[in-house]
This record gives C-alpha cells, sequence and structure tokens, in this order.
C-alpha cells in the first residue's frame, strides 16, 4: 500500500457525524465517473461534513477513470466513509494483475489520474482485496472545523470550498 503524510490533526479528532459509511455500486462504463462523483458529494452533504466537496469529486472521478480504463470491467463498488477526522473514499474494481500506476512507464496515461489524488488528498493508495483491488484517497477536515466551530471546510491545507 503506498501512503503519502497527511497534515496533524489531533488526536481524538472525530468525524462530526460520528461514524459514516456508505457503498454504492457503480454502473460500468462511462456513467460510473460520474455517479461516484455524484455520490461522494452527496455523502458530504447528507453527513454535513466539513471537507472539500469539489476536490473530493473530482479525485472520486480520477479513481473511478483509472478503474475503467485499466481495471478487468465489469462493476465498480464505491466505499465513501467519515472517520476519525478524514473523509475516505475507495474504488474497488476485479482487476487481479498488476497496479496500473506502478507498471504504467514514464508518459503512460494510467496513472495521472492517482498523481493528482496522491498530490491534493491527505492520504492515497491501493490495495488488494480478495475480489481484485481498491484504490483510496482520504482528504483531512479542519481541527476546528471537526471539533464543530464552525470554520470553512477544508480537503487540503488552505484550501476551502
Amino acid at each position: 500500500m503506498t501512503a503519502h503524510a497527511s497534515p496533524a490533526i489531533p488526536a481524538g479528532t472525530a468525524c462530526p457525524a460520528g461514524l459514516r459509511h456508505r457503498r454504492v455500486r457503480l454502473p460500468a462504463g462511462t456513467p460510473a465517473a460520474a455517479h461516484a462523483v455524484a455520490a461522494v458529494q452527496a455523502a458530504i452533504d447528507d453527513w454535513q461534513l466539513p471537507a472539500d466537496r469539489g476536490l473530493a469529486g473530482i479525485l472520486a472521478s480520477d479513481l473511478v477513470i483509472n478503474a475503467v480504463a485499466n481495471g478487468a470491467g465489469g462493476t465498480l463498488m464505491l466505499s465513501i466513509r467519515c472517520a476519525g477526522g478524514l473523509f475516505r473514499a475507495e474504488v474497488h474494481d476485479a482487476s487481479v494483475r498488476g497496479d496500473s500506476w506502478e507498471d504504467a512507464g514514464p508518459g503512460a496515461d494510467a496513472g495521472r489520474g492517482l498523481l493528482l489524488a496522491a498530490a491534493l488528498a491527505a492520504s492515497s493508495g491501493h490495495y488488494r482485496t480478495p475480489a481484485g483491488r481498491a484504490v483510496f484517497y482520504e482528504l483531512a477536515f479542519a481541527p476546528a472545523a471537526a471539533a464543530g466551530s464552525g470554520q470553512a471546510p477544508v480537503g487540503v491545507p488552505g484550501r476551502g470550498r
């Protein structure tokens, strides 16, 4: 699993709405990315999370596009959760060989969207599942917003909605 250092969040900072989790089956093909964006942004709105809706949608779209373009095909599963001051989105697909962003050579298109997640998310990575692989990103909440102060939501330090 690849992970990038996340911004410092005080211990005990929790999801403002408590532990939340949602799974969404995504249709095969092109509309999957649009469905993922809508589901991620709806979860942020429904749970009233201090997360950057635009960034969350873009990153979810990129993960889905990567899975559609480089995965084994078939149904994708989007898992969305909020816990411990983090908003996490995962895209599960049936790929059983290689990790597209590691197997792709320089200049290949396969990993560009995942590079965006690596650059903009608090953490991102991938792991094997019994059915294939999952790729994910996490967005950290502003510590004061997570504590309920009403401070503007952020996904990445210095970025608001």
